[in-house]
């Protein structure tokens, strides 16, 4: 009787209110997502959309598919992660946003394969660099400029005669007091050629006020770049990067800077995972005495040759005749002292020897016991060269020469080669009159192929192995790191760029 007398009390409560509806008790959304909020274009459901013909309960749950990729973000509150990404906190220049952007951009995320290779390559030399730029004030993407230049290969070397991870060619590199000559050429110096080409970037961006238009003129040559926009304003037309008239290489090469730009900044975006480069000094300078030979030294920093060779690139021969300083890792740099004083020590070098008369190069190689070969190996001669009294080689006194024979052959030949040596070639038969030939041609295409002699950076020949130019072959070794692919090689061929290099 209890049971049946309170199921009667609980129905009658039941019906009580029966003409009255039930107030819903009320969810409180989320407050991580707002009714009015978009999230990959669609809106949460809300009363506001039945104008859109629309109709749902303002808190209808909606499962979302297919999240978009996460985002690095930059939180400047906090110390760089790694040097990626301290040059995000950097970025300065506009954006450049076109179709040769998206070309390039695919180009590179392609071949992830050679994207990373490149950019742990660079890693040795990215600390470097980006500190100078923010020493300077300046945008870091500058730092990703060698890639485009060079693939950061420190070795490259175009048909132009552009050298080093910047691409000077001899002209720009002397105006810019880089040494050039048969000991050294410090447009292969990590350290001077970075400051060198720091520098000119800061002249051509203040002659310009436009970073794009300082990049063209670090390509084409900054004359090039001024007529092109004088031509687009005497026209009525506008004179920014994109409007103006311009070599095919050139017209790329912005792009490509913006392309790398656009990983860097997101890498996750394009699920691409860049090698771990940590935001910490990578290498030191050393003063060093001369008389040793790089594989000794490489051995004193406990460094494989050729990657001792990579942060000391700019020696045109196997052993440094005089003292200078020679780029060594951090972590290493005290052991390497030590090691150098000991050798110092043992009187064992390598010195200069000046050729007199009566001499030969054969009779000097036994003196030193040295083959003929090994001799002109090391001093970069080879059977077209001619010596003559007064000619100062590189000997050894005490030292075996395996050492050096091992560093001379990773030294590409373009560069070894001590070219004031060998005879001056045949002079050519002049072109019959009306021939097609240099007779013929107009004052104004000679100037515009020359613009990249001008700077490196601008025409990468087949040879130099531009790093955004083909990435099927991109070992820091050889001159000719990176053979252009079909379309890069087209744009190699271009005249080089006047600009700088």
């Amino acid at each position: 009787m209890m049971i049946l007398s309170a199921l009667a009390q609980f129905t009658s409560l039941a019906h009580a209110d029966d003409d009255q509806a039930l107030e819903p008790t009320p969810v409180a959304p989320s407050p991580e997502i707002s009714t009015s909020q978009e999230i990959r274009g669609l809106r949460l459901p809300s009363a506001s959309r039945s104008a859109e013909g629309i109709s749902a309960s303002p808190y209808q749950v909606q499962e979302l598919r297919d999240p978009t990729p996460r985002v690095l973000t930059l939180d400047l509150t906090r110390e760089a992660n790694d040097i990626w990404d301290r040059i995000r906190r950097g970025f300065g220049m506009t954006d450049l946003d076109t179709d040769l952007v998206a070309e390039q951009q695919a180009f590179y995320l392609n071949r992830p394969g050679f994207l990373k290779k490149v950019f742990e390559r660079g890693g040795r030399y990215l600390y470097y660099i980006v500190a100078e730029l923010e020493r300077r004030g300046l945008p870091t993407e500058l730092a990703l400029l060698p890639m485009v230049e060079s693939s950061y290969n420190p070795m490259a070397y175009s048909r132009a005669k552009a050298s080093g991870l910047w691409q000077f060619i001899p002209s720009t590199g002397r105006n810019y007091n880089l040494v050039q000559d048969k000991w050294v050429d410090e447009r292969r110096d990590v350290v001077a050629s970075t400051n060198a080409a720091l520098d000119y970037l800061q002249t051509i961006y203040e002659m310009h006020g436009d970073w794009h238009l300082a990049l063209a003129s670090y390509n084409w040559g900054e004359g090039a770049v001024a007529r092109a926009v004088q031509r687009n304003q005497n026209e009525g037309l506008p004179a920014d990067y994109s409007s103006l008239r311009m070599p095919e290489e050139t017209r790329n090469y912005v792009p490509k800077l913006q392309a790398l730009k656009n990983i860097v900044a997101r890498p996750e975006l394009f699920h691409f995972e860049l090698p771990y480069v940590p935001n910490s000094q990578h290498f030191v300078t050393i003063e060093t005495p001369g008389g040793i030979d790089l594989a000794t030294a490489a051995k004193y920093a406990e460094m494989p040759l050729d990657e001792f060779m990579a942060l000391n690139p700019s020696h045109n021969r196997p052993a440094i005749a005089q003292a200078e300083k020679l780029v060594i890792p951090v972590d290493r740099a005290e052991r390497f002292q030590l090691r150098l004083a000991e050798h110092e020590a043992s009187g064992k070098k390598w010195r200069t020897h000046e050729l007199q008369r009566g001499e030969t190069l054969a009779s000097v190689a036994r003196n030193f016991g040295l083959s003929l070969g090994e001799l002109q190996q090391i001093n970069g001669l080879d059977a077209r060269s001619r010596v003559s009294a007064g000619y100062t080689l590189l000997v050894p006194e005490g030292v075996e020469a395996a050492g050096a024979l091992a560093a001379a052959r990773l030294i590409p030949r373009a560069m070894a080669t001590d070219r004031s040596t060998l005879p001056p070639p045949a002079p050519e038969k002049p072109a019959k009159r009306g021939a097609k030939g240099a007779s013929t041609k107009k004052p104004g295409k000679a100037e515009t192929s020359k613009h990249s002699t001008t700077h490196a950076a601008s025409g990468k020949a087949a040879s130099t192995a531009k790093s955004s130019s083909h990435p099927t072959d991109a070992t820091p070794k050889a001159a000719a790191a990176t053979p252009k692919a079909a379309k890069g090689a087209k744009q190699s061929a271009e005249p080089k760029k006047k600009h700088k290099h």
